[in-house]
């Protein structure tokens, strides 16, 4: 495990440098299940996997911060204007998804970065297809069981998507859920697109018995790609401790802590986005 330290440059908060939000939508259909895919830019892949709930359009904020790459995102099944699957899907299922989902764009592997819920499918992709996974990007997630466990009122306030459905719900619970104030996670752009497409009950459900009694503490030591660890300081829902154990059991990983909440890389995309196109760069000159 090493600290990352990276220079910002004095253009980190510069919108000039940002890039159009204008991806490209279609349905596809994935071992019969249908998801709806983005597709924005061009360069080396970036497949992007999103928290728990959350639709595809919630990426903008990063994504206006990650030019020349090729962005790949999607709606998880029960989520966006993916229909949901009337049934329990394992992570492990998830992860033949995801494997299927770069099949279907033509893609042998590409990077991966996971936010939350998002982080625990890419690190179950990683370990299932280890082979398409250039390199992994670890935002504000866990090993799951065997972690370092949320506050409990972060956990319970979890447990419902009621924070899809009502803005004034979400502006309540944002510092205790995520260390945010509740402008920022309310009134903002992944805020507004929270709250077009909120997730089915029976999807929020499906991704959320999934992760329940998932662990990937026994195989950490098997992921070999180079990995980034972000973790918000602030973040009550998954705590920095969680990026400490994540880091210490992949062998190629590097950490950093943002001065942030658990909607860091929503909330602060112009701070985060350069660590990570850093990272990137760096393994991509590493592979050359």
């Amino acid at each position: 495990m090493t600290w990352l330290d990276v220079a910002l440059g004095p253009d980190t908060n510069d919108r000039a440098s940002r890039v159009p939000w204008a991806p490209i939508l279609r349905d596809v259909q994935v071992q019969g299940v249908t998801l709806r895919v983005a597709e924005q830019g061009a360069g080396r892949p970036l497949l992007l996997i999103n928290g728990i709930g959350a639709n595809l359009e919630m990426w903008r904020p990063a994504a206006e911060c990650l030019p020349g790459r090729q962005l790949i995102m999607f709606d998880v099944p029960g989520t966006g204007a993916s229909p949901a699957m009337l049934s329990y899907i394992s992570m492990r299922r998830f992860a033949q998804l995801v494997d299927g989902l770069l099949d279907e764009v033509g893609l042998t592997s590409c990077d991966v970065l996971g936010y939350s819920w998002g982080g625990a499918l890419a690190q179950e992709f990683a370990h299932r297809a280890p082979h398409r996974v250039r390199s992994l990007v670890l935002a504000a997630t866990t090993c799951g069981l065997g972690g370092r466990m949320p506050v409990p009122w972060a956990a319970a306030l979890m447990a419902t998507p009621m924070r899809y459905y009502s803005r004034t719900y979400l502006r309540f619970i944002a510092p205790l859920v995520f260390g945010s104030a509740p402008h920022a996670a309310a009134d903002s752009a992944h805020g507004d697109a929270r709250f077009d497409r909120p997730p089915s009950m029976v999807g929020y459900a499906t991704q959320l018995a999934a992760v329940w009694s998932w662990t990937s503490r026994p195989w950490l030591a098997t992921l070999d790609m180079p990995t980034l660890v972000l973790s918000g300081a602030r973040d009550p829902l998954v705590r920095p401790g969680n990026a400490q154990l994540l880091a210490r059991g992949i062998p190629d990983a590097r950490v950093h802590l943002v001065d942030g909440g658990h909607l860091f890389l929503l909330e602060q995309p112009a701070l985060c986005c350069p660590l990570i196109e850093a990272f990137l760069d760096n393994t991509k000159t590493a592979a050359e």
